[in-house]
């Protein structure tokens, strides 16, 4: 999911405002945001993973698979 909004913020410039606003450094921001490796790869970079982490991607509405499983495989017995 980190790849899909790096590929849609598209631009540096749209990058380094989105990474500042998530707390990182604007040093770190540029240095990232102007990179020229791929959306793939930049998706797992530390600066990447630290800005958009689990917490907001849940807060903009995705859903765990991880948790989806856990529920699936370990229902909550009711007896």
């Amino acid at each position: 999911m980190r790849c899909c909004y790096w590929k849609q913020w598209r631009w540096p410039r749209t990058k380094i405002s989105h990474l500042v606003s998530l707390g990182v450094s604007l040093k770190e921001a540029i240095k990232t945001g102007v990179s020229s490796k791929g959306p793939y790869a930049m998706s797992r970079t530390p600066i990447t993973q630290m800005a958009m982490n689990n917490g907001w991607l849940k807060a903009q509405g995705l859903v765990s698979i991880k948790d989806q499983w856990v529920r699936f495989h370990y229902p909550v017995s009711t007896a």
